[in-house]
């Protein structure tokens, strides 16, 4: 049961860092994407369908932390408390900029959007920053102690290079218009998917990766707790993945105009 429990962390955390990461890479490039208010809303529209999904790939990754493995959770979350609250304060203002852009209209309106644009690259850049930062303390094999010195730095800035570059290959394959050539250029002579799918499993390795540093298997739950958790999860995972496959297939066409939020 431990190894399944395992498996399910590794899972749904690479899932969220390549689905989430796409959406939290555009937002990092908001500014350079869009350069007017409607293109940057069109920015937005080419991952909003997708945002409350890959948003649900955490908190079922922090769920299966929290009931498989509770000591371990407990002794890295309080470890790393200097490096999640930024991570969850950038998540927050980021999702305030995306849901509240189109609550203001009329002459307040373009200030309005640009302020909450702001929110929106200012949060995505953080918690970009905020898990280069993490994962370089559990890849250090210090869980305990958040990462410092040059190679954190190094490290932070390396992995919110990969969500910006995971970012421009997913902008290349949803976008259109001046928007979508920008991209196109961020991503250089390969085709979009072959750049998203490419950075798609960078992503997938990094939690894998920080989680295989993790003593996971010596600080599992008892038996009886994953015997109840687990069966439970390999239920709920096939739900989990059909609904992200439909939701893809759903919105699967570029982005024309500016829609959603």
């Amino acid at each position: 049961m431990d190894t399944l429990a395992i498996t399910l962390l590794g899972f749904y955390a690479a899932g969220y860092f390549v689905l989430a990461g796409a959406d939290i890479g555009t937002g990092m490039l908001l500014p350079h994407l869009g350069r007017s208010d409607d293109e940057r809303r069109l920015v937005v529209a080419s991952f909003a369908p997708f945002l409350l999904g890959n948003e649900v790939w955490l908190v079922a990754t922090a769920g299966v932390f929290i009931g498989c493995f509770p000591v371990l959770e407990g002794e890295v979350l309080s470890g790393q408390f200097t490096v999640v609250v930024p991570l969850l304060a950038g998540w927050m203002v980021r999702d305030a900029g995306l849901w509240s852009r189109g609550r203001v209209t009329g002459r307040a309106g373009p200030v309005w959007r640009a302020v909450c644009d702001g929110a929106t690259v200012c949060g995505s850049w953080v918690v970009a920053l905020s898990w280069g930062r993490l994962l370089a303390g559990l890849l250090a094999g210090t869980p305990h102690v958040p990462a410092s010195g040059a190679a954190a730095l190094v490290a932070a800035l390396a992995v919110a290079a990969l969500f910006a570059a995971h970012g421009a290959g997913f902008a290349a394959v949803r976008l259109t218009g001046p928007p979508f050539e920008r991209a196109r250029r961020l991503v250089g002579r390969t085709r979009p998917w072959q750049s998203f799918a490419l950075t798609a499993v960078l992503m997938a390795a990094l939690p894998v990766a920080a989680g295989s540093s993790l003593p996971l298997a010596r600080s599992a739950a008892d038996g009886a707790t994953l015997a109840l958790l687990v069966p439970a999860l390999l239920v709920v995972t096939p739900l989990l993945v059909a609904v992200q496959a439909w939701t893809w297939h759903a919105f699967r066409r570029r982005v024309t105009g500016p829609s959603y939020l």
